[in-house]
């Protein structure tokens, strides 16, 4: 009997986003189904097209916030330090993101799954090549001519096999399909435009732990104590979801990684964990920061002012301490990213206007989700 190979595969759900002054709709599904997601839940339509036939059913889920880890610190003058790290991604997907999650789910599992197969059937034709190979070897090949044929036939399956499975494999994704206004896609393409700059940023850096010192009795200009480390931002893709831009990418140095879509962020921690948070959701928030700065100063950093390692109340030199020295105060850029669900934190910028130009492009578009709402029951 010879070789054969049927593979199903199942469609997977495409999301289709409408960005417009006149409401917000997000629809999961191929035809004859989609999820609908609002603000009152994540609704499941099922329909035959063209019959008039259709039902809606709720979707359940649950959203919860995670405490936040505290970490004491035993220094003297410095009270408990405090880890500024997000709640596991298990925890804090929006409720009304649920059906993009289990899309990306479908995707990642079903590509796994084809991947297995194609090696498997890879490891087939390599035997089958050998058979061929023997059958001449031993002679018998050459005297029942039907034995080669039928091998080789064998062989021409596998690798039309192999080459569909590397077809379905291809197009396992969810298609992002994004329909914009005038006035959303111009900002969103000015928000990508300020990111562009703010990855130019000579440093970035993840703040990881933050806690507050007596700056009297420790002789110091600073009241708080960071933890940071440097981080990159940039434009990357997750190979779950194919779309017409690149994602903006936060890079987290103690948790997910974090991928900006044109209405919700994907907090990506590996294909098996992860978390979707719409941008209504999202409390943003920029200011500058003076810090003491007794490391390298960024080039691109601008000096404001001088301490002193130790310092005075009124800001004069201690000068109870022999070798005392100056330090420079350079302003650094802040941004602060939280949600009620869990979502907690917090990056330094060397380029503070960089930093002050993305945050009012960002602003400016989450105001305009924001005040576009959302429409229900989109079929």
């Amino acid at each position: 009997m010879a070789w054969s190979f049927r593979r199903r595969v199942k469609i997977i759900p495409g999301v289709h986003l409408n960005l417009s002054k006149n409401g917000i709709s997000t629809s999961i599904g191929v035809r004859g189904a989609n999820i609908t997601m609002g603000k009152s839940g994540s609704y499941l339509n099922t329909g035959i097209p063209g019959t008039g036939i259709y039902q809606r059913q709720k979707l359940t889920g649950s959203i919860y916030a995670k405490p936040q880890k505290q970490i004491n610190n035993s220094e003297q003058y410095v009270y408990a330090e405090k880890e500024i790290i997000s709640a596991d991604v298990q925890e804090i997907t929006s409720q009304d993101m649920q059906g993009i999650k289990d899309s990306i789910f479908l995707a990642h599992q079903q590509r796994k799954e084809l991947n297995q197969e194609s090696l498997k059937i890879k490891a087939k034709l390599s035997s089958t090549k050998l058979k061929l190979i023997a059958s001449y070897i031993l002679i018998y090949g050459l005297f029942k001519k039907g034995i080669p044929e039928k091998i080789k036939i064998d062989i021409s399956a596998q690798k039309q096999a192999i080459a569909q499975l590397r077809t379905q494999i291809e197009n396992c994704y969810v298609k992002l399909d994004v329909n914009f206004d005038e006035e959303f896609e111009l900002k969103y393409k000015h928000l990508l435009e300020s990111f562009k700059k703010l990855t130019t940023s000579h440093k970035t850096w993840d703040i990881t732990t933050a806690s507050q010192q007596d700056a009297v009795k420790s002789r110091s200009s600073a009241g708080t104590l960071v933890k940071k480390k440097e981080v990159k931002f940039g434009f990357k893709t997750l190979p779950d979801i194919k779309f017409d831009f690149e994602s903006i990418c936060f890079q987290n140095a103690n948790g997910a990684d974090l991928y900006f879509y044109p209405n919700f962020i994907v907090m990506f921690s590996s294909k098996h964990k992860f978390a979707i948070i719409g941008f209504e959701e999202l409390n943003f928030y920029h200011r500058s920061v003076r810090f003491t700065e007794t490391g390298t100063i960024p080039k691109d950093s601008k000096v404001i002012g001088k301490t002193w390692a130790k310092v005075n109340k009124n800001g004069t030199p201690d000068k109870r301490f022999k070798g005392n020295y100056q330090i420079p105060v350079v302003k650094y850029g802040e941004i602060k990213l939280s949600t009620d669900t869990g979502l907690n934190e917090e990056y330094e910028f060397s380029n503070y206007e960089f930093s002050e130009e993305f945050a009012t492009a960002f602003k400016d578009y989450q105001n305009l989700i924001k005040q576009s709402g959302i429409v229900k029951n989109v079929r």
